[in-house]
């Protein structure tokens, strides 16, 4: 314990408590990271950037990869001195992680004082209150996937709706919608469906008002988010079935929404009717993620992934049937147990036919509590998973290379999202105004011109190109009447 010189009262001289959260993993702990600072705003909190200022600190956490919880577990460690400066400054730990370790994470740092569960979350104001009251640590987590009836676990994931809050999102125009919570694939390796429960289709009602919230708040992209967000279906009580093409046509018409995307999918549910809507509505971006994760059946069979290589490649095809021009981007793990040389030259030849726009390469991490951690030994060595790694990584490259550089000299539409990241940025173009965005394939442009553009939808004429970028410029034309 610090002595008095040296310890820093709670709040600012407003009385104003403040938070500071950082955020690991996906685009749904994104999400979840802006509803509970929502949440946590509507009871007296402002949000800061500087961890010594702050009364409470969150870290929203993942369990997909080992590294990921490695991370939190160091940012734990170093935070002690912070608790030592500022005994009244509470400590969070959420999400996923929270789930999968519970109580462990109590024993390793105890100067944590709440740990809470995904579908705990909307709980978070209350806990941390609890917390400092009780003066002692709070745990909410879910029930484990093994515990009761499928209606018990489902109802222990509690759904929430905050008040969003647009200082937490990517950019002032684009926001995240969750469709669904859960996950019912139990792939072999995924740690998932134990830490976000059950799949659960969000009301359609209610993903509506959270679409018409946000475009009054200026948001001109929404994502749609779910684990496997293609297999969503809300039934109503009258047998009706909403399926995500239907949302898809009813965000289409609401005012202010300019382009809508979703991740990510499953290959098993990549309905004609999902494909048809990408198709037939406008503001549907042309950009569809789906894991293949091998391209090897043996590999598919051990982690339990439910269909073949040549149905993925069936499904990929009837995709590009559809929907002429369709960017198709994937994940894939190399180093799954039992992966040999033949096996992972099957996976290369996939993503060699396939031409994804990217792919997302991942090397096997074994996970405690996954079916593969207790069925399968973990034979590949890391020196082999590295390597093939490099090597696929490499084929997919030098295929985004190819076919980025053949849109060369086309024109394509780009919301502007900001200024440029120094790992984007065009060497040799002497200008600071480097701005970046997308296209409706989810390509990123880079471009110079006036930070008045950002969250504009602009033609950008590509004149170079990366495996990862493209460079262009906006024909001056477009620039009339823009401040320069």
């Amino acid at each position: 314990m610090a002595d008095d010189a040296t310890t820093i009262p709670d709040g600012d001289a407003r009385g104003r408590k403040k938070v500071y959260i950082e955020t690991v993993g996906c685009q749904m702990n994104l999400l979840d990271s802006e509803l509970v600072i929502a949440r946590l705003r509507d009871e007296g909190y402002e949000l800061t950037t500087d961890i010594d200022q702050a009364d409470a600190i969150l870290y929203n956490t993942c369990s997909v990869r080992q590294h990921a919880e490695d991370k939190i577990y160091s940012a734990l460690g170093r935070i002690k001195n912070v608790k030592k400066r500022k005994p009244g400054v509470s400590i969070g730990v959420l999400g996923c992680m929270a789930q999968k370790d519970q109580g462990s994470i109590l024993k390793r740092a105890p100067h944590v004082d709440v740990v809470i569960g995904p579908g705990q979350l909307g709980r978070v104001p209350q806990l941390l209150e609890e917390a400092k009251r009780e003066g002692k640590p709070q745990l909410a987590v879910s029930l484990d996937r093994r515990a009761g009836t499928r209606e018990t676990i489902t109802a222990s994931f509690e759904g929430y709706d905050p008040d969003r809050e647009p200082s937490m999102r990517p950019s002032p125009f684009q926001a995240f919608v969750r469709v669904m919570m859960g996950c019912d694939k139990f792939c072999t390796y995924c740690i998932v469906p134990s830490v976000r429960g059950p799949e659960q289709s969000r009301p359609p009602g209610a993903i509506l008002a959270e679409a018409r919230l946000l475009a009054a708040q200026g948001v001109k992209e929404i994502t749609l988010l779910g684990q496997t967000v293609n297999s969503y279906k809300h039934r109503e009580g009258d047998g009706r079935t909403t399926r995500l093409s239907d949302l898809l046509y009813a965000i289409h018409d609401i005012p202010g929404v300019e382009r809508i995307k979703f991740i990510t999918s499953f290959p098993n549910d990549m309905t004609d009717d999902l494909l048809q809507a990408v198709r037939d509505l406008p503001r549907a971006s042309r950009y569809i993620h789906v894991p293949a994760q091998s391209g090897c059946d043996e590999v598919l069979r051990r982690m339990k992934r439910m269909y073949s290589a040549s149905f993925y490649e069936e499904m990929l095809a009837r995709m590009r049937e559809t929907i002429p021009g369709v960017a198709v981007s994937s994940d894939f793990i190399v180093g799954f147990c039992g992966e040999s040389e033949e096996s992972f030259e099957r996976t290369v030849g996939l993503v060699e036919r396939a031409r994804f726009k990217n792919s997302f390469i991942f090397k096997y991490s074994r996970r405690q509590g996954t079916k593969a951690d207790a069925l399968f030994p973990d034979d590949v060595p890391e020196a082999v998973k590295k390597r093939r790694n490099n090597d696929l990584l490499a084929v997919q490259t030098a295929i985004s290379l190819e076919d980025n550089r053949r849109l060369i000299g086309e024109t394509a539409e780009v919301l502007v999202e900001g200024r440029s990241r120094s790992t984007t940025r065009r060497e040799g173009w002497d200008g600071t105004d480097q701005l970046t965005g997308r296209t409706a394939c989810d390509r990123i442009v880079v471009f110079e011109g006036p930070e008045e553009l950002v969250g504009r939808f602009i033609r950008v004429r590509i004149e170079d190109a990366s495996a990862v970028t493209l460079f262009g410029r906006v024909p001056a034309a477009d620039l009339a009447g823009v401040p320069a």
